[in-house]
């Protein structure tokens, strides 16, 4: 969760907002990062996930590696978890991913 945490805070702008929440179900728990950012272009949302190495810089010219999701997605797939972006651009991005409870 910290590096959805601190990508939200990268590409969210002064005053914007990061709302972090949790919700647990019957046989998983629910987590989700929300902000008001920058937002993720569609490009960018096919390539998010994939092989491919990209970085983008944030909203004050903060740098990253461009592997933090990649590897994320990895660990929740192997721990029977999934991942789901929403986002629109401008507007900012909710990143959502479940776990079983067990």
């Amino acid at each position: 969760k910290s590096n959805l945490l601190s990508n939200a805070i990268k590409f969210t702008p002064q005053k914007g907002h990061v709302c972090v929440g949790a919700l647990v179900k019957k046989e998983t728990v629910e987590i989700f990062v929300e902000d008001t950012g920058t937002g993720i272009s569609d490009k960018n949302m096919q390539r998010i996930f994939s092989k491919d190495y990209f970085t983008t810089n944030g909203t004050d010219n903060e740098s990253g590696t461009g592997l933090g999701l990649m590897l994320y997605k990895d660990f929740l797939t192997k721990n029977g978890g999934k991942i789901v972006v929403e986002s629109e651009v401008g507007k900012g991005s909710k990143f959502t991913f479940t776990l079983p409870k067990a």
